[in-house]
């Protein structure tokens, strides 16, 4: 003969009920979000708005959204008369035109060699005094040849400083 545990509670009806009015709600929800997504048109505005801003507040502010791009780093230069140029590169550009700002992030290596091209070929006679407009304008020129996609309006330098080679010190 078998001997049947009778100790494990089993669990009330109630759960059961309450189990299913709660899913049975959800699928009623589910059903009326997709009812009304259905009937609305595409570009229609949201029913319900959490936070402040609209969409064109928005997308205004995504193309208003101007960064300066330092990519470039310091590069140092090597000059004619054995000096050393170090020098940083930095310009703005629009954040929100994402094409732009991904081809300015591939073509750093190509706006470094510009840079180091441009003033490793300058006269030994020009090095002591550099014509930074001159050279903004120059470097500029070319950064815009290689761009497909936009164009930079304006170039900042920082930290444009010729280092020369120190003499040998003669000790008697």
């Amino acid at each position: 003969m078998k001997k049947i545990n009778s100790a494990g509670k089993k669990i009330p009806g109630i759960f059961y009920i309450v189990l299913l009015s709660i899913a049975g709600a959800l699928i009623v929800l589910l059903a009326i979000g997709t009812i009304i997504g259905l009937a609305r048109s595409r570009g229609g505005e949201p029913l319900l708005r959490f936070g402040g801003s609209t969409r064109t507040e928005q997308s205004s502010s995504q193309t208003d959204d101007i960064r300066v791009f330092s990519g470039l780093g310091r590069l140092r230069v090597p000059l004619v008369n054995s000096s050393t140029l170090l020098l940083s590169i930095a310009f703005p550009y629009s954040a929100g035109d994402v094409s732009f700002t991904e081809e300015l992030a591939a073509k750093i290596g190509d706006f470094r060699a510009i840079a180091s091209d441009y003033f490793s070929a300058l006269p030994e006679e020009s090095i002591i005094q550099i014509d930074e407009e001159t050279a903004k304008q120059e470097i500029l020129r070319r950064f815009n040849s290689g761009l497909r996609l936009g164009r930079i309006s304006v170039l900042y330098f920082s930290d444009l400083m010729v280092i020369s080679p120190e003499a040998p010190s003669q000790q008697p």
